[in-house]
């Protein structure tokens, strides 16, 4: 693509004879390689004083009509302010000197892909180019003693010491980048919510660790225990559709970093609140749980504006991994902290990484495409065209969202799911422990393992539904598979769980089991942006309300069939759900918009 540029005959009267136009003819700039030249445009500034580097750089002649008159006289001010040109540069402006027939002037700089690192950007902005060089295309007056040319007036060049109207250009100017600036931002987004959810099951597990040396030191009975266990669920269920209405409307960027605030504040001070007594913690925990509550409706909203289709499963595959690696890492390390420095610095430690990503997140982060001045034109293009809403919500249609089959299949589905995973994660340790008579103790990788399969197998998940959707399938047909995988693969595993003999058996059941659960990331978890992208924050937020109450009902639940029944009802009631969820999903759900 050319870069075209015009010139006004007000800002050189020294290069046209007063009441003349000249319009040059044959191609005369001089062949690859040959030039290497800067130039100034007179009328009170400086527009450009670096020269180009290597290639076809320099000033490009064209002109439509045949040479067919010279002019005498020199052109000295046109000349005089040519600067660090090469002999053949020289050559081809004085080529300049032949008069012609016609009435315009106009002249070219090519873009073919060369380095400009010695462009200062400055320059390019004092030729008013946005960041890729690209202008408003202009005209400029021609009056001659034989024609009269009239075109669109050009915008003037501010400058500091006047302006003028010396050059314009079309097209796009090369810049070095670095390799950081030409990482994705979408993916920066994404790693941002990746590195904000692994904090976040960061400082919900380590109190499940430190609550062992805390009730020894405070005397707190099991049952006390439960309830400090459970006060987090209180302020995590309040903040949840709060959460997505807010981020509809405020913006994903706000709520999620005031989220992570929150809980990172809650976070560090657990141990004072617990010094004052129960009922402060309680407070503190719950306080958690809010903060914690506006995370994945926020970060929905965030992605929804931010990640096209194409990619869509991959990176809520990633970011939903971030909790699982989460869990990995707080497991990992609360023991560690607990036993050099006292049960305290487990919250202080974890609780203080909050300031460190709030710091990023304010400089890296936008709401949506359009509010980031830095993104790429190309990259908001993709991002854009990618079916993505970036209408702000004024409202919520509640009527309308409740009046919808697809959402009603997220809400059952998402409740049937987290019914057998919260069963599996929260009972998993009794289990090996009564039914496989393991040390859990003794055996920490059996507690990071389950963790460990679901975020490998979530993001291999992702991979695969995005690898369909571009190869021509449709969102929906991938939405009911994945989805089905991420029901029917637990069902099947925990059935087998009454059949095995050996516990080796049992434990690979039992991570088979959570590892195709992970699936769902790439099924429900991702159809929130499918069929409401301007409501996706809302929607996750309802659905995510019925899979926390299916968490606190099925933990409850489980306690009391275990007192009248066994382990495989248990699982039996886990199945069940899951071929329902099954059932409803694949009748009812959509991945095609149904909320505009």
């Amino acid at each position: 693509m050319a870069l075209g540029g015009l010139f006004s005959n007000r800002n050189f009267t020294s290069f046209t004879a007063p009441g003349n136009v000249y319009q040059l003819g044959k191609d005369l700039s001089p062949q690859r390689g040959d030039i290497s030249c800067a130039f100034f445009a007179r009328y009170g500034r400086q527009i450009a004083k670096d020269p180009f580097s290597r290639g076809w750089h320099g000033m490009r002649f064209h002109a439509r009509e045949p040479l067919n008159e010279k002019v005498s006289k020199a052109i000295p001010t046109f000349q005089d302010e040519v600067h660090h040109c090469s002999s053949i540069s020289q050559k081809s402006i004085q080529c300049m000197n032949m008069k012609l027939n016609t009435s315009r002037c106009q002249c070219y700089l090519p873009s073919y892909p060369y380095s400009c690192s010695l462009i200062q950007q400055r320059a390019v902005y004092g030729l008013g180019l946005n960041k890729l060089g690209k202008a408003n295309p202009a005209c400029v007056h021609y009056k001659s003693e034989e024609h009269d040319i009239t075109e669109p007036e050009v915008d003037p060049l501010a400058s500091t010491e006047g302006t003028g109207e010396a050059i314009l250009l079309e097209g796009n100017v090369p810049q070095e980048s670095s390799w950081w600036q030409k990482f994705p931002k979408r993916w920066v987004i994404v790693l941002l919510c990746f590195a904000a959810f692994l904090l976040c099951n960061m400082d919900r597990v380590n109190m499940s660790i430190a609550i062992l040396p805390m009730s020894q030191e405070f005397k707190w009975n099991s049952a006390t225990v439960g309830l400090i266990q459970s006060s987090f669920f209180w302020g995590y269920l309040l903040t949840q559709i709060l959460g997505g209405i807010w981020a509809d409307k405020l913006g994903g960027k706000l709520v999620l970093g005031f989220g992570v605030v929150w809980w990172s504040m809650a976070t560090i001070l657990t141990p004072i609140a617990a010094r004052f007594g129960l009922p402060c913690l309680l407070i503190m925990r719950a306080f958690m749980g809010i903060g914690e509550g506006v995370a994945m409706p926020a970060m929905n909203n965030m992605l929804s504006k931010w990640i096209p289709v194409s990619e869509r499963s991959r990176s809520l595959a990633l970011v939903y991994s971030g909790m699982y690696l989460g869990s990995v890492v707080g497991l990992a390390f609360s023991p560690l902290l607990i036993q050099k420095f006292g049960w305290p610095s487990v919250f202080y430690s974890f609780g203080s990484l909050g300031s460190l990503w709030f710091a990023l997140w304010l400089k890296k982060a936008y709401s949506s495409p359009k509010d980031d001045p830095d993104l790429g034109v190309e990259e908001k293009r993709f991002i854009l065209e990618g079916n993505v809403s970036n209408a702000p919500v004024s409202s919520i249609p509640w009527k309308l969202i409740l009046s919808k089959a697809p959402v009603w299949a997220l809400i059952i589905s998402h409740f049937c799911h987290n019914w057998g995973t919260f069963i599996l994660l929260t009972w998993m340790p009794t289990y090996y422990n009564q039914v496989l008579k393991f040390n859990l103790t003794e055996s920490g990788l059996l507690c990071v393992l389950p963790w460990l399969t679901m975020a490998a197998s979530a993001n291999i998940g992702g991979w695969i539904a995005d690898t369909l959707v571009r190869k021509g399938l449709s969102i929906t047909t991938v939405r009911k598979i994945m989805q089905s995988i991420g029901f029917l693969g637990p069902a099947f595993f925990l059935s087998q769980l009454s059949h095995v003999k050996t516990p080796a058996m049992a434990v690979l059941c039992m991570v088979c089991c959570q590892g195709s659960d992970a699936f769902s990331q790439s099924g429900l978890y991702s159809n929130h942006q499918d069929i409401g992208p301007r409501y996706a924050g809302v929607l996750l937020g309802l659905s995510n309300t019925a899979g926390v109450l299916a968490g606190v009902f099925g933990t409850a639940a489980t306690g009391l069939i275990l007192q009248r029944g066994s382990w495989n009802d248990v699982f039996k009631v886990a199945v069940a759900l899951y071929i329902i969820g099954t059932l409803v999903w694949n009748i009812f759900s959509t991945g095609e918009k149904v909320l505009d």
